[in-house]
């Protein structure tokens, strides 16, 4: 049986969709994984662009409200921003992790100075994921 996951944000428009696509394509063989927020927008375009980059397709990912997953029990629910830290309290799992990452909501500038702050946050929760999730064979 797979382990459940869900990664929380405020948004659930970049961060917690991008580490959604990260764990599917790293360990979608051993964990089912789902991303939810707090506030639920719409996945943030550059959040596409830079996960297609490394040949993860979130484009028909779709963002959803925590409210959706309350009557679902997860083995690992995963923080990626302050405002999301308390809520993991809610969710009885076997683990849950807090760590923090820049909103890609906030980045301002040119196009390519965004996508390359995206692209940085990509590239942190990405090994933060490993660092959490890869598990020996």
């Amino acid at each position: 049986m797979k382990e459940r996951v869900l990664f929380l944000c405020t948004h659930n428009a970049a961060r917690s969709q991008m580490a959604e696509g990260l764990l599917r394509s790293l360990g979608g063989d051993k964990y089912e994984v789902y991303s939810a927020g707090t506030e639920p927008t719409l996945v943030n375009p550059y959040a596409v662009q830079v996960m297609a980059e490394i040949g993860i397709d979130i484009s028909k990912h779709y963002s959803k409200s925590i409210n959706e997953f309350r009557k679902t029990n997860f083995h690992h629910v995963v923080s990626l921003c302050d405002k999301t830290k308390e809520i993991c309290s809610f969710y009885y799992g076997y683990k849950t992790y807090e760590e923090s990452f820049s909103d890609p909501s906030e980045f301002t500038g040119p196009d390519e100075e965004v996508l390359a702050q995206v692209r940085i946050t990509r590239d942190k929760i990405r090994e933060y994921i490993i660092r959490i999730f890869r598990k020996p064979e």
